[in-house]
């Protein structure tokens, strides 16, 4: 959570994965109680939609209802792209693949002021170009880079990123787009740190992943503490019920299992379970695909490519997506430090496919600020 709308586009070429502790992180703190929602939304047929208003939607925060509000020009503002390119494991055979980027980078920058930086990574993150406004450099530097060794540390490379990207003037705003395979073998951080980093700063993730080998897919069991450091080894669910997997049993959840877990945890589970939940949920899916997951969880969106010619199109994609969000905005009625789990529904509307900001964190210094 932070003060200002800050959105950057960051390349991550990689893999996610995560043993370690949450304390081990470095935390970002908040500066303010203002969370931004980024939200994208569709007709099931793919349509953009773009004549909703703040009215139109419902948000929950730890299943407390929140007010919101719809940021008209967020679009106008400067805009910090961090691209973040993983050169090793699989990746070297996808170089070749990123030799022609700067009209496209171009494309989905707009016509916005913007700064740009590029980081490589394989077992660890490099800065290979820091911000600069020169897109066609940050392009050329891309299209230089060379194979790294046989690591993939996603989740070190995501954190790396966000420490970069909180140094840029508060005006920014920041996303983040992936372009990686879609397991982690290498990082040290673990997904609690990579969520709270995450989590804390108004950074969305836009991930572009190509398939990750089956042999190098490596499993994690760790699990994610409780806020006062307990962990829980699982979270069952009873037969049937909300979590039935008979058609219908969850209209609203759209066939995702996902959707519909949150959608019975919010009907059964107090807040703070609710948020536990959730990024449990989030663990889960990260050790299946990492560069979807934290799309997903900041609101951004998720292309799979396997070549030069299906990576620009996913490109054009986005470049038509990203300007199109709503940014929705809210203040919290009920700040306490920790995980928080948003919902967003488009109540007017319930028919229409919405992808959005899933969580954020807010840390003690937060509401010793207030």
């Amino acid at each position: 959570m932070r003060a200002r709308h800050s959105l950057a586009i960051v390349f991550l070429i990689s893999a996610l994965s995560a043993p370690g502790a949450w304390a081990q992180s470095v935390t970002l703190t908040v500066k303010s109680n203002l969370v931004l929602v980024p939200a994208l939304v569709k007709t099931r047929a793919g349509e953009r939609v773009y004549s909703l208003s703040a009215q139109d939607f419902s948000l929950t925060d730890n299943g407390v209802l929140q007010m919101l509000q719809l940021e008209e020009y967020a679009d106008r503002e400067p805009l910090a792209l961090a691209v973040i390119v993983q050169t090793g494991g699989q990746a070297a055979t996808h170089l070749k693949d990123y030799q022609h980027l700067e009209p496209l980078l171009d494309a989905v920058i707009g016509t916005v002021q913007h700064t740009v930086a590029v980081i490589r990574f394989d077992s660890k993150p490099f800065l290979v170009r820091d911000f600069t406004e020169n897109t066609k450099d940050a392009a050329e530097s891309i299209a230089s880079l060379e194979p790294g060794g046989n690591g993939v540390a996603i989740l070190d490379a995501i954190e790396f990123a966000i420490g970069r990207l909180k140094d840029v003037p508060p005006r920014y705003r920041r996303a983040i787009l992936l372009i990686s395979e879609t397991f982690d073998k290498s990082s040290q951080s673990s997904l609690g740190d990579a969520v709270r980093a995450i989590g804390d700063t108004n950074t969305t993730i836009y991930s572009l992943a190509f398939s990750s080998a089956r042999a190098a897919i490596t499993h994690y069991a760790e699990k994610i503490p409780r806020p006062g450091g307990t962990p829980y080894s699982h979270t069952p669910y009873a037969p049937g019920g909300c979590m039935s997997r008979a058609p219908g049993a969850d209209p609203d959840a759209h066939g995702n299992r996902n959707n519909q877990a949150w959608d019975c945890a919010a009907d059964l589970l107090p807040p703070l379970r609710v948020a536990e939940l959730a990024f449990f949920a989030a663990k889960v899916d990260l050790q299946h695909n990492v560069p979807e997951t934290v799309a997903r969880l900041t609101g951004g969106e998720y292309f799979n490519f396997k070549d030069a010619k299906s990576l620009d199109s996913r490109l054009v994609a986005l470049m038509n997506d990203v300007p199109n969000h709503y940014a929705l905005s809210f203040r919290p009625t009920s700040p306490t430090p920790g995980p928080h789990t948003l919902r967003l529904k488009v109540t007017t509307q319930p028919e229409l496919i919405i992808g959005a900001r899933t969580s954020y964190w807010i840390d003690d210094e937060t509401l010793e600020a207030r």
